[in-house]
């Protein structure tokens, strides 16, 4: 079911494109306008790491953790429509460390790249974690995603640590961020 909260999106920035329809909206997990970002997601992540990970073992990633995990008052999980579909969006929830939540499933569509909107996606949930109270944000990308990267590197996020496949550490990029 889709909460009835949404936002305008600023366009008073040049290097987000909007429409002026778009607007952010807090869903849950299972609400049908979230499935492009599953969908989508699961794209991503089989094209990027054929023959590193199995579709199997994404599909098992997809499914990770509970509807619970992305819903208030310790998370969310929010979308950035578009004539009604779901163009980006991204979830945080609760981390293991007190005051810390950890961002999740930052996605912009394939059709909709290049306008800044994983960067709008990225600022929301670190605004609307600041009011829930976190004061640091965790989150991990894979290695072979440079976009997303490059996304935390430029919006102030400190690489914890980075890591291939083959090495001795499980791959990933670990960044984290004070708000």
């Amino acid at each position: 079911m889709t909460q009835v909260q949404a936002t305008s999106v600023s366009t008073a920035s040049p290097q987000i494109h909007t429409a002026p329809d778009d607007r952010l909206v807090y869903v849950s997990v299972n609400d049908p306008l979230a499935r492009p970002l599953f969908e989508e997601l699961a794209y991503e992540y089989s094209s990027r790491y054929a023959g590193l990970i199995d579709t199997d073992e994404i599909a098992r990633e997809m499914q990770r953790y509970p509807v619970e995990a992305f819903a208030p008052p310790h998370g969310a999980f929010v979308l950035l429509l578009r004539d009604g579909q779901a163009i980006a969006g991204g979830a945080f929830m609760r981390h293991a460390d007190p005051g810390t939540t950890e961002f999740k499933r930052i996605w912009a569509s394939r059709n909709h790249r290049r306008q800044g909107l994983a960067r709008r996606i990225l600022t929301e949930l670190e605004v609307h974690a600041v009011r829930l109270g976190y004061t640091r944000v965790f989150l991990s990308t894979g290695p072979r995603q440079p976009e997303a990267i490059a996304l935390y590197q430029t919006n102030g996020y400190t690489l914890l640590s980075a890591h291939d496949f083959g090495e001795d550490q499980p791959p990933g990029y670990l960044f984290e961020k004070h708000l």
